[in-house]
């Protein structure tokens, strides 16, 4: 998932980009909102975590752009302060969480990704299509193999994904049934300080296909828009 910080701070920004970083995000950092702005017009993300204390235009000011840019965007704010009304106002403007400073890593991942599951129409942080579980808390997949006579209760093999597999993979299972755009796929993938180009999708899209295809789900090109998840042998 790519993901848009914008903080001032240089010190709080490397850090909280570093957790994300760790965490499977393609974090892209700028240091103002009218940066943000600029960004946004050309590149898509799917979620943003705002700092409010931005200089010139702050973090309220910032959501509330974007919303009116018809960004849709999950947006999380970042705050150190605590009082009710900021917490209402920045709602109000347009924000779909707020965190108060300090705060633990954890608990923003978990935030993001309830913010991300509700953009997507997710209900739970365990996604599922066919034999394929992703725990996306534990960050662990595996596939559910038919049960048989000497085995009642359903078997769960693992599945080894590299990290951009990963990526790859929870991309499409959020978007699933629908298909995945190849371009914001890309995008997922990678953020301003990383090379990545098109072709290097197709890899991925390869791999995944081999681990997939043995335990009946397919990944369908869509030419000229990207891949979809399919059953094998679905109508």
């Amino acid at each position: 998932m790519r993901l848009l910080l914008v903080e001032d701070d240089v010190l709080v920004a490397s850090g909280i980009k570093l957790g994300l970083g760790n965490a499977g995000y393609a974090v892209d950092w700028v240091g103002s909102a009218e940066r943000a702005l600029e960004v946004t017009q050309k590149d898509a993300f799917d979620i943003a975590v705002i700092d409010i204390g931005l200089p010139l235009l702050d973090g309220l000011q910032l959501t509330q752009a974007l919303r009116a840019q018809g960004h849709a965007m999950p947006v999380l704010i970042l705050t150190a302060r605590d009082a009710l009304q900021d917490r209402v106002q920045g709602l109000d403007r347009g924000a779909d969480d707020y965190m108060v400073k300090p705060f633990e890593l954890p608990e923003l991942l978990a935030r993001l990704r309830a913010l991300l599951r509700r953009s997507q129409a997710a209900t739970s942080a365990v996604l599922r299509f066919g034999a394929l579980e992703l725990d996306t808390v534990l960050r662990q997949a595996c596939i559910h193999l038919p049960t048989s006579d000497g085995h009642p209760a359903p078997l769960r093999q693992p599945l080894e994904l590299g990290p951009r597999e990963w990526t790859v993979m929870e991309y499409l299972m959020l978007q699933a049934p629908k298909p995945a755009n190849k371009d914001k796929l890309l995008q997922a993938l990678t953020g301003w300080d990383k090379e990545i180009t098109p072709n290097a999708v197709e890899v991925y899209i390869s791999r995944l296909r081999a681990k997939l295809e043995p335990h009946g789900i397919a990944l369908r090109s869509i030419r000229g828009f990207g891949y979809r998840l399919e059953r094998v042998g679905a109508q």
